[in-house]
């Protein structure tokens, strides 16, 4: 009993650990999924605040150059009212109007037009190039409208060098406030797109500068049809105008493409500046070691749930063989029935049960009557038949839980009744006489009613005392033994000794 409560223990001990062996395996997962998305967000924060770099660095060299670019027409627009102006010659007068002109790789021309639009004054031609620009938006706008300040117009085609430029344009009023032309300076849109290439953003990233009336000045990487394109009815143009400054995350009407979106307005200019890095990009290199590290972990508690699983497997094949064994050891192989080893476990177990617990407890010994002449004219086959029926029979005259019908040697059976007393056993005994009655082995030519039993009952009383646990056994037996000399197929109940009543071993009584 003790050996089989430490291998019960054993056992669970061993389940507890394929349990942990699965179940440790899917926290390592689990927290390696928490350090994997700890880890997405270092890659968006890290995205974040390169765009922010990024943007801010853009800024302020695109403000300065405008307000560089201002300061020159405004420097223009004051000389326009220097004394002796008009009276200069050619040369002179140049050198004072542009006298506060930038120069730069990227400044494209800068012209003095009057209020027709025909050119008066180049800062790169004397005499200046002829031509008439009243037909440019930047004109109209500045004719139509008073204290405009610095206007920013659409993308143009130069009429004089034929690259694209961005316009930067003022107002010249006349002393009684009335139009008196137009200075324009002008930004070669290369500008942007050098100061844009020297930005590598990865792949689908890109930086785009509009109006704010939704048009694009510059994209990059760029396309022919991308400048001067309008996305005013785009969500995403519409969230830049609405906020002036920030990010999200949206879909590109351009391409299709998702991509995280920091944005600002330039200054007082109307210009609005993103930098727009593509969302795969941004967890480009997070996936990579993701699948890296999901890859292997994935293996691994995979190999070990397997192993455990395994482990598992087997421990129940062992259980069930073990459980398998112990079964066969109390079972007589030939019968099916309970063996003598089983039998006096039982036996003994209900005798202390009936002892203490004022039960009754009854026992049926069952011996086939002239067995040997079965094996000796048929053979072991035959008898082994007739053994195997009588088990049959033996098991079919018993029907509660709690009895119990073994074989204890040779063609002798037992039948431990507990909780029955002597005339329960009787009847038991009476149906095993009529269910033997039927046996049979038509292969052997034994009719029903050939094969016979001789059976022996002992009783224990309810209050019968502390008995020696062979008594009831000795006394089954010695009954059995007395159906044998009486004729055989026949029950014999055990008669009480006089001498063992005053010691009230056993209270037994005694019939035929």
């Amino acid at each position: 009993m003790v050996s089989w409560r430490r291998f019960g223990s054993g056992l669970r001990s061993a389940r507890t650990g394929i349990a942990l062996g699965v179940l440790a395996p899917i926290g390592m997962l689990a927290v390696s999924g928490l350090m994997l998305l700890d880890l997405r967000r270092d890659a968006w924060d890290k995205a974040e605040q390169t765009s922010r770099n990024l943007l801010q660095v853009l800024e302020r060299d695109i403000a300065r150059n405008i307000e560089m670019y201002d300061l020159s027409i405004r420097g223009t627009v004051d000389n326009l009212r220097a004394p002796g102006l008009a009276e200069a010659e050619a040369p002179l007068r140049q050198l004072i109007l542009f006298d506060r002109a930038a120069t730069a790789r990227d400044m494209g021309v800068m012209l003095v037009m009057n209020e027709h639009g025909a050119v008066l004054a180049d800062l790169d031609a004397v005499p200046p190039r002829s031509g008439n620009y009243a037909d440019r938006a930047y004109f109209q706008v500045h004719k139509a409208r008073t204290g405009l300040g610095l206007y920013v117009g659409a993308p143009i085609l130069s009429r004089l060098t034929g690259e694209p430029m961005l316009p930067f344009s003022r107002r010249i009023d006349k002393p009684d406030g009335s139009f008196g032309g137009v200075v324009l300076g002008t930004v070669k849109l290369s500008y942007f797109a050098h100061l844009f290439g020297e930005i590598d953003l990865g792949h689908g990233g890109a930086i785009n500068l509009y109006l704010n009336d939704g048009t694009r000045l510059m994209r990059y990487p760029a396309e022919e049809a991308d400048i001067g394109a309008n996305i005013a009815q785009a969500p995403t143009f519409k969230r830049f105008l609405r906020e002036g400054r920030g990010s999200f995350v949206g879909t590109s009407v351009r391409d299709g493409v998702e991509r995280y979106y920091t944005f600002t307005r330039i200054g007082t200019s109307p210009l609005i500046l993103n930098v727009a890095l593509a969302t795969t990009a941004v967890e480009a290199e997070w996936r990579a070691r993701a699948i890296v590290i999901g890859s292997i972990l994935l293996v691994l508690c995979g190999l070990t749930i397997a192993l455990s699983l395994l482990f598992g497997r087997e421990l129940r094949r062992r259980e069930a063989m073990r459980a398998e064994l112990a079964a066969l050891s109390r079972t007589d192989a030939l019968t099916g029935l309970a063996n003598r080893r089983c039998f006096e476990d039982r036996f003994a177990r209900a005798l202390e049960t009936a002892r203490h617990g004022a039960q009754p407890l009854s026992l049926l010994i069952v011996d086939a009557d002239h067995f040997k002449r079965y094996n000796d004219r048929y053979g072991h086959p035959v008898g082994d038949a007739v053994l195997q029926g009588l088990a049959r029979s033996l098991a079919a005259s018993v029907h509660r839980p709690e009895d119990l019908v073994s074989r204890i040697g040779g063609e002798e059976f037992a039948l431990l009744l507990p909780d029955t007393d002597e005339a329960g056993a009787q009847r038991v005994a009476d149906k095993v006489h009529a269910e033997v009655s039927t046996l049979a082995v038509p292969s052997a030519g034994i009719g029903a009613g050939a094969v016979t039993v001789s059976i022996g009952l002992a009783s224990l009383r309810p209050g019968g005392g502390r008995g020696a646990a062979p008594d009831l056994y000795r006394l089954a037996d010695a009954a059995l033994y007395e159906a044998k000399s009486g004729g055989r197929n026949q029950t014999r109940s055990a008669t009480v000794p006089a001498a063992a009543s005053p010691r009230g071993t056993l209270q037994l009584v005694g019939a035929s």
